[in-house]
């Protein structure tokens, strides 16, 4: 069996592509590093970095055995962490995954109460597209993720947060926005302006524009939710935004109208995920159970919780 030691050099020359990097980040000598390497491949019978006098090339066998040492790495250090705290409670850093259409509107409401209840947990938190979130996850470059569900992994467990409703909305000067209630129908022939490509809100947007015979602007999208909501008061389509935003910035917004429909429940559900091999499921299922809470309190008719 290949020693951690030997995987984490791997790993190292695979993120810095440099024999010089890799070792400084791993704290030993270029020829050590080296010969550890050499003694994997031998180990394993397989060639996984081909050796260039400009660069360093990583071989298909090798990406493959580096994705799978990235989890082993994760899950050693994790024991590590749960074996230094007795497994009390969660403590140390935790690598924390989610969306940029989550992230802003959901950790201001939950960061308060988990530093009461963890006073020693330490988030480390990073945004990214959905599309990137789950092989992030089952690579082990995070340790949990907040992401839409379902998620389509064998290696992952989740746990359901709340359910959030989708607000259509539009801009105050909109026909429409005279309605009080707003039927699918309504919709029909109607412009809709959606986040771009690699979102999962994009590809929510464009179902529900199917659905209804509305017309998804290609030419007009938005990079975050922000120039999303911009874009809509400026009067260039209606957008579906969820319940966070909704609740926490546009609702807020005077030159907007925020409307759910009527005759049909949009909602996109949302939950936390991580790897089955986790030795601290127990403990993520607390800390879900607080997010849910949290969510439940401040954002009541916006978020329902599952």
């Amino acid at each position: 069996m290949p020693q951690l030691r030997q995987l984490e050099y791997l790993v190292a020359v695979a993120e810095t592509e440099h024999f010089r990097r890799a070792a400084e980040r791993v704290n030993v000598t270029q020829p050590t590093l080296s010969e550890q390497l050499k003694s994997l491949e031998q180990r394993l019978g397989a060639q996984l970095v081909e050796r260039t006098r400009r660069r360093v090339v990583i071989t298909p066998l090798g990406r493959e055995i580096v994705s799978i040492a990235r989890r082993m790495l994760a899950d050693a250090e994790e024991i590590r962490v749960v074996a230094a705290q007795g497994g009390a409670t969660l403590s140390g850093v935790l690598r924390l995954g989610l969306p940029p259409t989550i992230g802003p509107y959901l950790l201001p409401l939950v960061i308060p109460a988990l530093q009461e209840a963890y006073p020693d947990l330490k988030l480390y938190v990073r945004e990214e597209l959905p599309s990137g979130l789950t092989p992030a996850l089952t690579e082990g470059r995070h340790d949990l993720i907040i992401t839409l569900l379902p998620v389509k992994s064998a290696e992952l467990e989740t746990e359901t947060l709340f359910r959030e409703r989708l607000y259509l909305t539009m801009a105050k000067a909109h026909v429409l926005a005279e309605k009080k209630e707003v039927m699918r129908e309504d919709l029909a022939g109607e412009d809709i302006l959606a986040l771009g490509q690699g979102h999962q809100l994009h590809d929510v947007v464009l179902a529900l524009c199917e659905d209804f015979g509305a017309r998804l602007r290609y030419d007009y999208e938005g990079t975050s939710l922000d120039t999303l909501r911009e874009m809509v008061a400026m009067s260039l389509g209606m957008t579906f935004l969820p319940g966070l935003y909704a609740g926490s910035v546009a609702s807020r917004d005077e030159n907007l109208a925020v409307r759910t429909l009527s005759d049909r429940a949009v909602h996109r559900t949302v939950g936390l995920a991580w790897r089955r091999s986790s030795v601290r499921a127990e403990q993520y299922m607390d800390l879900a159970a607080i997010i849910r809470e949290q969510v439940a309190k401040k954002f009541e008719g916006f978020a329902i919780v599952a």
